[in-house]
């Protein structure tokens, strides 16, 4: 199983969309990048499905233009007039080559979701290795309408709880991917949890 960050080359304001090559081709998040289906093209003839972390516009920005040139099939936990498929938190979702456990993590979004497989965590936006507020460990901003930073905190504890000690990869909305080397992707959730509990602003 493969990973491309498809919007690495953005200009524009967008989150990481990772293309996942293998059995289930498929898409997790869109981006709001003009142009991501030209780079999707070039890795893949045909994509599976697209799977939401979330559905904030630099997540979905680029869904329709997607979801036409390919003909996938979307995977989201909210409504979505073009949702073909409803995720539950404990539903068990094909990406690439791995199942993942679907761990409904709001407070950054109320349908915010992970995907947790045995060896890779798409984190979304709940938890990210660095932001610019943090270089090894940051959480999900929460200082916008319908945001919660202690519903947030509730999320990473139960990501942690039902997160494998074999995840070696940790691939989030936002920053670099992160490859367990001598320090755990276990360790930087932790870090970043240990920050959002000081309730001090991500942000200035």
């Amino acid at each position: 199983m493969d990973v491309h960050n498809v919007t690495a080359d953005a200009e524009e304001f967008t989150c990481n969309a990772y293309l996942v090559t293998g059995e289930c081709p498929a898409l997790v998040d869109a981006g709001s990048m003009p142009g991501v289906v030209d780079v999707i093209a070039d890795h893949v003839d045909a994509l599976d499905r697209v799977v939401l972390t979330h559905q904030h516009h630099d997540h979905v920005g680029e869904l329709d233009a997607v979801l036409d040139a390919f003909d996938a099939d979307l995977y989201a936990y909210a409504d979505h007039p073009r949702r073909t498929h409803d995720l539950s938190d404990g539903d068990a979702v094909e990406v690439g080559d791995e199942s993942f456990d679907v761990v409904h993590t709001p407070g950054h979004a109320d349908d915010h979701v992970s995907l947790v497989s045995d060896r890779t965590l798409f984190s979304g936006d709940v938890v990210v290795y660095n932001d610019g507020a943090f270089d090894d460990g940051s959480f999900g901003r929460t200082d916008m309408a319908g945001q919660s930073r202690e519903r947030l905190i509730d999320s990473l504890g139960m990501l942690l709880d039902r997160l494998p000690d074999s995840v070696a990869a940790m691939y989030a909305g936002h920053g670099d991917p992160f490859h367990a080397d001598g320090e755990s992707v276990r360790a930087v959730i932790e870090r970043a949890l240990t920050r959002a509990e000081r309730r001090e602003p991500k942000y200035d």
